[in-house]
């Protein structure tokens, strides 16, 4: 029994004519995939009743609300990608805050505090410095003496700046604050 499809290629102007649409409508439902046409030379032939029978598949398809219009798709496409980016971002964030967790980054807020809170006893141990020395430098017998006495105050406090040490607890100490945690720490041990 010969096959039926063989030799059955129309024209797109003749499927156009059989579905009562324009030529240029059967090349955009080729092009997305409705219907299947075979290239001979330069133009598109279609094979007549597997066409029809895809065309009738996509009509009830997209009756029946299960065809989504390209409007749709693409809404779906761009929340689909919004999403992925919010995810993305959410695990960017969390990351961070581990890394603060762990201590490997501080938050430049924290940094500038305690940057600051250095500072300031950098300060209270030169604004006290003529109020210890006043005494001293008063009894000493030269002006060699008196400098020698000045100047071995400002090695100590150079000593004691020299030797500030990067302390993670001090950081740790305040993430928990600005977090609760402290509280919440010491809630947990008084139960």
């Amino acid at each position: 029994m010969p096959n039926p499809t063989n030799n059955k290629l129309v024209d797109s102007k003749t499927i156009a004519a059989l579905f009562d649409m324009t030529p240029r409508r059967v090349q955009q439902l080729t092009k997305d995939g409705v219907i299947a046409a075979v290239k001979e030379g330069n133009a598109n032939r279609y094979d007549l009743l597997p066409t029809i029978q895809r065309y009738i598949r996509y009509l009830t398809a997209k009756a029946n609300g299960r065809e989504p219009s390209k409007k749709d798709s693409e809404i779906e496409g761009r929340r689909l990608e919004a999403e992925a980016d919010l995810k993305r971002s959410k695990a960017d964030i969390a990351a961070l805050q581990l890394s603060e967790l762990e201590g490997t980054m501080h938050r430049s807020e924290d940094v500038e505090a305690v940057m600051t809170d250095l500072v300031y006893n950098i300060r209270s141990m030169l604004v006290a410095l003529p109020g210890r020395l006043a005494v001293d430098v008063t009894g000493a017998a030269t002006p060699a003496e008196a400098s020698e006495i000045i100047r071995t105050e400002v090695h100590k406090i150079l000593t004691e700046l020299a030797g500030y040490k990067y302390d993670p607890e001090v950081y740790a100490r305040r993430v928990r604050d600005r977090e609760g945690w402290g509280e919440q720490l010491a809630d947990d041990a008084d139960d």
